[in-house]
């Protein structure tokens, strides 16, 4: 299991970073970020883009929800005042699973919200659940927040590098 110190977030980190320099999942994560500072919501296409990002496999799912629909949920979502309410909102949309709703929440709250990834949760030195709920989904978000706050870094900072340890170790 890694080691959580600052040498380690930043060494794999800046692995991670080199992987994705100048790739369109880079271009990608810092459009949908920008689309975000303007926007309390997603379109079909920056929500297409985004399931994408996260994971291509559900893509036909992703682009079987309504233009409304997905406008209309992301929309109730962002606005929602309960965290439970926010991430289990986006579940209705068809190809968002608890990951891709992170996702979304990550890319509009960037200082809030972690990105789930099974990676991340090995790196953790946690078992993956059967199935994610929203007591798991609160436990994760804690623990990266406190790695993060302890080591001074950013939420998307310490995933990085637990992703990237993960893939290489």
């Amino acid at each position: 299991m890694i080691q959580f110190t600052k040498e380690n977030i930043i060494k794999y980190a800046s692995m991670y970073d080199e992987k994705v320099e100048g790739k369109a999942d880079q271009r990608h994560e810092q459009e949908l970020k920008e689309w975000f500072k303007h926007h309390r919501y997603l379109d079909k296409d920056n929500f297409v883009k985004l399931g994408r990002w996260k994971s291509k496999r559900p893509t036909k799912h992703y682009q079987s929800n309504r233009n409304e629909l997905i406008k209309e949920i992301t929309k109730l979502s962002l606005a929602a005042k309960d965290e439970e309410v926010q991430i289990k909102l986006l579940l209705v949309l068809k190809g968002v699973s608890w990951p891709v709703a992170s996702v979304i929440l990550h890319f509009a709250f960037p200082d809030k919200y972690p990105i789930m990834d099974f990676r991340v949760i090995e790196s953790l030195g946690w078992n993956k659940p059967k199935s994610y709920n929203f007591e798991f989904w609160q436990k994760y978000c804690a623990r990266i927040k406190e790695i993060a706050d302890e080591l001074v870094f950013d939420i998307r900072t310490v995933e990085k590098a637990l992703w990237k340890y993960s893939k290489d170790e």
